[in-house]
């Protein structure tokens, strides 16, 4: 067998299109690792009774988070040319998924010397979709595409339904109860608000209708509210099972053989 370089042995780690085993290589698991838990540190950084006192603490775990991943964009740099898929280092700059590696590291880069960035320092999690494109987390990702694809139709037919009842019943409520609350239902666009939280039913409660037509219909809109969220939910679940049941047969052993 041919001994293999190096840099192939690292590739093979952080690249999982060159990893020839399912699943994540255990410096992939660590990035994954890392990331969720320095995400739960910007969380708890954001509240002042934790970060003042554990200030350092803080500091040190993100400046650990930049060399870590300084050091894997310049050993990715390094190895990306054993990916097929990349001509050059310099292609590899200049993909998406280098480019946002590196808006990561500056967003952090940044924070440190005083500039806020913790929004997109949260923009790290995203960068677990890269190592999730193999093995079992792509199969699903790959089955919950195929489930929206195939459902378009009646997904697209259940948006334009949903659209019509969030026009009908915030028109409604302008008509009924403009004249009593101008300022929630002197419009349509306004009314639409009340109509969005009423429909999901979420219902925050900001905004009620107070005339007892208003009432009713808000009543009728909220039980409508229930079979709208219900139908997309619905045509989705069968879709998915439909998919699944497909990769099962897929994976199943030829009768044949």
């Amino acid at each position: 067998m041919k001994p293999t370089s190096l840099r192939h042995r690292i590739a093979i780690q952080l690249d999982v299109e060159l990893n020839p085993r399912p699943g994540l290589s255990w410096f992939n698991r660590l990035i994954v690792a890392v990331i969720l838990l320095t995400t739960l540190v910007l969380i708890l950084e954001t509240e002042p009774t934790l970060y003042e006192p554990y200030r350092v603490w803080f500091i040190g775990v993100e400046m650990a988070v930049l060399i870590l991943f300084g050091a894997e964009f310049l050993l990715r740099l390094w190895t990306c040319v054993e990916n097929p898929g990349y001509s050059s280092r310099l292609a590899f700059a200049r993909s998406p998924a280098a480019l946002f590696d590196l808006v990561v590291i500056l967003a952090i880069g940044f924070s440190l010397v005083g500039l806020e960035g913790v929004v997109l320092r949260l923009l790290r999690l995203i960068r677990l979709l890269r190592v999730a494109r193999l093995g079992h987390f792509s199969v699903a990702l790959r089955n919950i595409g195929q489930a929206v694809a195939e459902r378009r139709m009646e997904l697209v037919i259940s948006m334009v339904i949903a659209f019509g009842l969030l026009l009908l019943s915030a028109s409604a409520l302008y008509v009924i109860e403009s004249a009593h609350q101008p300022e929630a239902f002197g419009s349509i666009p306004r009314a639409m608000w009340w109509s969005v939280a009423t429909l999901t039913t979420v219902g925050y409660g900001d905004i009620v209708p107070v005339t007892p037509l208003g009432k009713m219909f808000a009543a009728l809109t909220a039980i409508t509210g229930i079979g709208l969220i219900a139908m997309p939910a619905g045509i989705l679940a069968s879709a998915f099972s439909a998919a699944m049941r497909r990769a099962d047969k897929a994976h199943e052993p030829d009768d044949g053989e």
